[in-house]
């Protein structure tokens, strides 16, 4: 028998095994669940397809997941309902909102009844919720990040602490990174620096994009470089106690401030404690501690973006940037921060807060009693369940889990993150390390979805899936996205192979 024979007899067995696998192999059942929704009375999905497309923001369709979109009709802590009445586990929890599950009992009875006493009377009266709601949020902010601004989404949040590090610095040029997402604003759009967010007009003026300090894809680091119970099996020169990548990207950024910058001052640096659009990009140690120090020095203030990654999501510390050993000047929220209810907050110092009280400034609905009252519902939650205790717990659990994948398919090139803040980049091979083709992605979704399993997608080429669930999962819900997560690999490797 000559070589090419063998490799072709070899293929065949080979694919005839793994094909008698996967058709042994029944799909992983749903973890009970013994909420039973509301039957669907709405138009019918085409109906509602056709509207979508004709009166709805043409970006808004594009966006849909699946090639056959769901419609979702009902959710209940960590599920969801279409309109068949099919459950699945949702494990991007509204693109990393909902905190405490959908429709949590005790945030739903809160904004019920303060709908039926006061809905809105904006900030030209006083009304108790707001002042409440404020103390308390604070409380779980250190030092003294003691004053809140409200606003409705987390491009406001980011948008105004722009506004804020200029006012207050006196300087106008700001630094973000590479592989960064802030949001969609005029200011935002510039601190966004993936390509997929950004228009063909003038933008970002005046903020300029450091190098990103990623252990994965980036030029240093490596296998002991980032704060997650998985390590990237990309070998490096450091070792478990110092992290020398950490000051290679130091010095990208000190060399941004020194060749790119007007008299040698800067507004502001922004970074996410974990960049979420991104594709749940971790830094390499110390990095943060490092680029604060180099900010302060140039007299710039540091912002701490933690729309994704506060609320105890990273399962450690309430906020992400303590896991960094950093005090931001100013930090953003959004998101968790009102379980799906649009509120936003921006939480400074009372020295920089001043920066706004020369002129007037106003947000229409930010903090409105219903905002509030849904704010300060979320905040028991975490605290009365231990949610983030749950987050460490589980979610620790879920990445150890996650990473044996990466042991058994080609096209698993990484695992990482930290608590319920998760994310599994594909690639076409572990050596090119080029990401998996958006169709091929796709296509792995779709099986999720038919098996009941949704999570979100991002990164540069939108090749890394994105697992963030509600901080209310169950180790077995855990075990459900692992399983179905590993017979969807399975199924696409076959099909690629056959």
């Amino acid at each position: 028998m000559d070589s090419l024979t063998r490799l072709i007899t070899g293929r065949s067995l080979s694919l005839n095994i793994v094909k008698r696998f996967c058709s042994n192999v029944s799909k992983p059942s749903l973890p009970s669940c013994s909420f039973q929704p509301e039957s669907y009375k709405g138009p019918e999905y085409d109906t509602v397809f056709e509207l979508r497309q004709k009166h709805l923001n043409l970006a808004l369709t594009n966006s849909l997941y699946y090639k056959e979109p769901l419609l979702i009709h009902q959710g209940h802590k960590q599920w969801l309902w279409d309109h068949k009445g099919k459950r699945y586990l949702d494990m991007f929890s509204g693109i990393v909102t909902v905190s405490v599950g959908h429709c949590h009992p005790k945030v739903t009875e809160a904004a019920v009844n303060q709908m039926k006493k006061l809905w809105h009377v904006t900030n030209i009266y006083m009304y108790p919720h707001i002042q409440e709601y404020a103390e308390k949020l604070t409380s779980y902010f250190p030092g003294d990040l003691k004053v809140c601004f409200f606003c409705n989404s987390g491009s406001e949040a980011n948008d105004l602490a722009v506004l804020m590090a200029r006012l207050y610095t006196g300087a106008f040029d700001v630094i973000s990174l590479r592989n960064a997402y802030h949001g969609c604003t005029p200011h935002t759009q510039g601190l966004t620096a993936l390509p997929a967010w950004k228009y063909p007009l003038p933008q970002g003026f005046g903020i300029l994009h450091a190098m990103n300090p990623d252990p994965y894809r980036g030029k240093w680091g490596g296998s002991h470089c980032r704060d997650s119970p998985v390590q990237t099996q990309k070998k490096c020169d450091c070792n478990p106690g110092i992290c020398k990548a950490s000051d290679l990207y130091a010095e990208q950024l000190q060399e941004v401030l020194q060749y790119s910058l007007p008299q040698k001052k800067v507004a502001g640096f922004f970074a996410e404690s974990i960049q979420g659009v991104g594709g749940a990009v971790q830094f390499t140690k110390n990095y943060l501690k490092k680029a604060f120090e180099l900010v302060r020095e140039q007299g710039g203030l540091c912002i701490s973006d933690e729309v994704q990654t506060g609320f105890g999501r990273t399962g450690k510390h309430f906020w992400g940037f303590q896991a960094h050993d950093v005090m931001p000047d100013i930090v953003t929220l959004a998101k968790g921060i009102g379980n799906g209810y649009p509120l936003a907050a921006v939480v400074t110092t009372p020295k920089i807060a001043k920066s706004l009280s020369e002129r007037l400034f106003f947000n229409t609905f930010g903090g409105n009693p219903v905002a509030s009252a849904v704010g300060s519902a979320v905040l028991d939650v975490l605290e009365e369940e231990k949610l983030m205790e749950n987050s460490d717990q589980v979610g620790t659990y879920l990445l150890e889990q996650l990473s044996s994948l990466r042991n058994e398919f080609e096209i698993v090139g990484d695992v990482r993150g930290k608590g319920l803040m998760i994310g599994v980049e594909l690639v076409s091979d572990k050596q090119s390390q080029n990401p998996l083709p958006a169709s091929r992605v796709l296509d792995i979704m779709d099986d999720c979805k038919n098996m009941g399993l949704l999570f979100g997608k991002g990164g540069y080429k939108g090749h890394v899936f994105r697992i963030k669930p509600p901080m209310c999962i169950t180790k077995e819900d855990a075990d459900f996205c692992v399983s179905v997560l590993r017979l969807a690999l399975r199924s696409h490797t076959e099909k690629q192979a056959s």
